[in-house]
């Protein structure tokens, strides 16, 4: 049988093999059997084998209603976390038959363009970290099945959130700089609008403020190596007494502390302790070795994709945060006789 030089359609399998189209899509489709005999299918099989026919799998899901395809929403890529976010929701999509499409919002935070003519027609849900939350109106997302990461559970948009530990990292980094003295902590936050970080700062407020002769100072700077590094220097050069650690929520957060206290003629860990958040790769470029809280991206990626299927398949997301590491390097020490 000659194959056409234009691309065969469902019909000309329907004529090739003497059946209706609706018995090529039963066939094509495997849902043929108790429908059509076993013979109209094998001929129906071979008619579409010759031809060289290939159903439009695209087509046939935007007419289901269905796509395979999730939007994940992050702040811009400028740390590789989010990257281990993407690998993670990726490889579980890529299990169960879905793609995964990256959608970094432009700024970093705060509302985005649309990347689509209408979200709710080429996407079958939405994962997006709240750090990029703004982005969900411009887009819609928040209209379709979404899963939020790192979000307040009690006032979520999505219909299910996944959440790192981060009170417990808190906790066991506070727990950290007590046990070795330290009673003066400078906190650099992060200046994000989020959940994670509103969190962060809470936490680390309640742990100082049980215990007796502590004090803690906050300066806030957008996640930068520059901004991190101007907010250090102006917190650390204001009247009064110097603080001996300094907490930050983020690991670049972190670099831009080392660069103020060099600046400033202070040693790491002798003069003063610095910890971070996250364990990135640069957390062991830097010397010396950050100590840090370690957050398993990838695993963040993969319980975001799982929680989505299961809201896809109205099954209950897995319960429960995801587990944290305090990983302890060189830059945290007991305080100086002097300092303490």
């Amino acid at each position: 049988m000659a194959r056409s030089s234009t691309r065969p359609t469902s019909r000309d399998v329907a004529q090739a093999a003497g059946v209706s189209q609706a018995a090529v899509s039963l066939v094509l489709g495997d849902k043929w059997r108790g429908r059509v005999s076993e013979t109209t299918a094998e001929r129906v099989r071979e008619a579409a084998r010759d031809l060289g026919y290939r159903p439009n799998l695209a087509a046939r899901n935007l007419r289901l209603g269905h796509t395979r395809t999730v939007l994940l929403v992050v702040p811009a890529l400028t740390t590789e976390f989010f990257a281990g976010v993407y690998t993670g929701a990726a490889r579980v999509a890529a299990a169960h038959g879905f793609g995964v499409v990256l959608y970094p919002s432009p700024e970093g935070i705060g509302p985005a363009r649309d990347p689509f003519a209408s979200a709710q027609a080429a996407l079958d849900g939405v994962i997006a970290s709240s750090m990029a939350a703004d982005a969900l109106t411009a887009i819609r997302g928040d209209q379709l099945p979404l899963v939020m990461l790192d979000s307040d559970p009690r006032g979520s948009l999505g219909a299910a959130t996944v959440n790192l530990d981060i009170t417990d990292g808190v906790r066991q980094i506070t727990e950290h700089l007590l046990g070795l003295g330290h009673r003066r902590i400078l906190h650099l936050a992060a200046d994000v609008p989020s959940w994670t970080f509103e969190i962060r700062a809470s936490e680390l407020a309640a742990r100082m403020a049980a215990v007796p002769g502590t004090e803690i100072r906050t300066a806030r700077a957008p996640i930068s190596i520059e901004g991190a590094l101007a907010a250090t220097e102006t917190a650390l050069t204001t009247p009064g007494p110097r603080p001996t650690a300094v907490v930050c929520d983020d690991d670049k957060l972190a670099a831009g502390a080392y660069k103020a206290l060099r600046r400033l003629g202070l040693r790491i860990p002798d003069d003063i302790s610095v910890t971070g958040f996250d364990d990135l790769g640069l957390a062991t470029a830097i010397d010396p070795e950050l100590t840090t809280v370690r957050l398993d991206a990838e695993l963040f990626g993969e319980r975001g994709m799982r929680a989505l299927l299961a809201v896809l398949e109205d099954r209950r997301p897995e319960a429960g945060d995801i587990p944290v590491e305090l990983v302890v390097r060189s830059s945290t020490a007991p305080p100086s006789a002097g300092q303490a």
